[in-house]
């Protein structure tokens, strides 16, 4: 795993928050799966206070591109990674709908990742749950 500094962590955390909500339902699993991400980077870390500043950060900016920007930047298996966390979100409450479907899209085109590679991590995920 890729050492990705706290405030890329938080940046990329809010982007998640953004996942989590735009189907305006936004549940205390999508929070715990946020701060699995936040874990995953920031060990020794709140990661409530983190999910804190990223609610914040997604609340006052309406600009994706502040947070691709910052996957953008990063390895091919970096960004995979981050997708994997952004599918997870999508798909925990097992419907997928059209805005979260268009958000992934807009995400991979923006972070220069493959729509197939985006579809394999979802595949994946559909197919171990």
């Amino acid at each position: 795993m890729n050492k990705i500094n706290k405030e890329s962590v938080i940046g990329i955390s809010a982007l998640l928050v953004h996942a989590a909500k735009i189907d305006e339902h936004y549940s205390d699993s999508e929070k715990n799966l946020i701060k699995n991400f936040i874990n995953s980077y920031l060990k020794d870390e709140d990661t409530s206070q983190i999910l804190s500043k990223a609610e914040e950060i997604e609340n006052n900016s309406n600009q994706l591109l502040s947070f691709t920007k910052i996957i953008k930047e990063n390895s091919m298996d970096t960004k995979k990674e981050i997708l994997e966390h952004l599918w997870k979100i999508v798909i925990s409450d097992k419907t997928i709908d059209q805005f979260e479907s268009n958000l992934l899209r807009r995400i991979c085109g923006l972070i220069y990742v493959p729509d197939k590679i985006s579809a394999e991590i979802k595949l994946k995920l559909l197919n171990t749950k």
